[in-house]
């Protein structure tokens, strides 16, 4: 890929939005965000899939047709035979790329092309030349990997012709459970949650005693309370060979976080402007790039502002 055009990425949407609200986020997307590739799919609860199935076939090809690689993405977590079911039904449906999340995916898509999502944990160069070997094309890295071990895995990807992507926009996935959180807050049961998750768009906050806001539930899965913003950082992944970013979907506006982060990997905005933009976004939480920098994830460095 030496040469190429970095490529900004939304990967798939984590929370329960209502059918037509995840519908048009995406047709804005295609219409109006500078990403090249979208990620699609239920990866989180094999019980909200069937919830976008009236509109999973037109929002995909909305986004083909303006230009975007639709990538499907598969669970993060195989439980039950349903979730079984679905992680097949993802990677026998189509001959568009799949994105595995888990090993069962990754068992279905031997000697394929494919990619690798973050939930996969490729922590090592072993791991990451095991993975092209069965046909892995593009590996998205686990969050909580420092800068060093990044730049590590870019020149080991190299070699392998694989591309690394990295999330640099969102909250951040930091478990899975059997158990599904946001049914126990409501005290009922994952088979009986009647999708109470839908209540919040960007995950439910939970507190401390002390009434501190520190992690977010999001139905079996445990996110970060601080939104990762890696955009100060941008220049070095470049410099180490990151060729795709991503960008975790949120409520807040989409698109204008897409436009920032691709002025900056175009070198027409500069990482302290581009800062100061999002930070004029309407989240409700602290930005961190903490796990970038070897230390606590929910941590925030300022960097001096360059390209």
């Amino acid at each position: 890929m030496s040469g190429a055009r970095t490529e900004l990425t939304l990967g798939p949407n984590l929370f329960n939005w209502a059918p037509e609200t995840w519908r048009d986020f995406y047709f804005r997307i295609a219409d109006e965000a500078p990403v090249s590739v979208v990620y699609l799919g239920e990866t989180i609860c094999s019980k909200r899939a069937p919830l976008f199935d009236d509109y999973y076939e037109a929002v995909s090809e909305r986004l083909g047709a303006a230009g975007k690689t639709v990538v499907h993405s598969t669970l993060g977590e195989t439980a039950s035979k349903v979730d079984r079911r679905l992680v097949s039904d993802v990677c026998e449906r189509t001959p568009d790329p799949i994105e595995a999340n888990d090993a069962s995916a990754a068992f279905h898509l031997r000697g394929r092309p494919h990619y690798i999502g973050p939930l996969m944990n490729v922590y090592n160069e072993e791991t990451l030349r095991f993975l092209a070997g069965k046909g892995a094309r593009n590996i998205c890295l686990p969050i909580e990997l420092p800068f060093s071990a990044t730049r590590v895995l870019c020149a080991a990807a190299a070699s392998e012709e694989v591309t690394i992507e990295v999330q640099v926009f969102g909250r951040q996935s930091l478990a899975l459970s059997a158990r599904c959180y946001h049914a126990r807050a409501h005290h009922r049961t994952k088979d009986t949650c009647r999708f109470v998750c839908e209540n919040d768009p960007d995950g439910l906050v939970l507190e401390t005693l002390e009434r501190t806001p520190f992690l977010v539930a999001n139905g079996v899965q445990t996110l970060s309370y601080e939104y990762l913003n890696l955009v100060q950082e941008i220049p070095a992944l470049k410099a180490a060979g990151v060729f795709r970013y991503r960008l975790s979907p949120h409520s807040c506006d989409m698109v204008r976080v897409a436009t920032t982060f691709r002025s900056v990997l175009d070198e027409t905005l500069a990482t302290g402007e581009a800062l100061a933009r999002l930070e004029e976004l309407p989240i409700d939480a602290p930005f961190s790039n903490g796990f970038h920098h070897g230390r606590p994830g929910h941590g925030w460095t300022a960097l001096n502002p360059s390209f």
